[in-house]
C-alpha cells in the first residue's frame, strides 16, 4: 500500500515527525499488506526514522535529480548511502 507522507507536491522535504508516526501507525492497523511511504524521502535520516514503520521508501524526485544532476552512475551509491552501506 503506498502512503503518502504528507499534503503537497512531490519533491520537497518531508518533516519525520509524530504526526507522521501516528498516520503510519493508523495505516498499519487498516492493512497486513506491506506499507511504503513516499513524499520527500531522500536522506539516510529520513531512512532510518522509517526502519520498522514501513516496508519500503520511495524515493523518487531525489533519485531522478541525482541523475540529471550527476548521471544514472550516481545511484548505486547514492542508494548504498541510504541504506547505510
Amino acid at each position: 500500500v503506498y502512503c503518502v507522507a504528507r499534503r503537497g507536491v512531490t519533491g520537497q522535504h518531508t518533516v519525520m515527525d509524530a504526526d507522521l508516526e501516528n498516520y503510519l501507525s493508523r495505516c498499519r492497523r487498516a492493512t497486513d499488506l506491506p506499507l511504503a511511504l513516499g513524499f520527500g524521502i531522500g536522506c539516510r535520516q529520513d531512512v532510518v526514522m522509517l526502519e520498522g514503520r514501513v516496508d519500503m521508501a520511495v524515493i523518487g524526485t531525489a533519485t531522478i535529480r541525482l541523475v540529471d544532476d550527476r548521471g544514472p552512475e550516481a545511484v548505486g551509491p547514492f542508494i548504498a548511502g541510504l541504506l547505510g552501506s
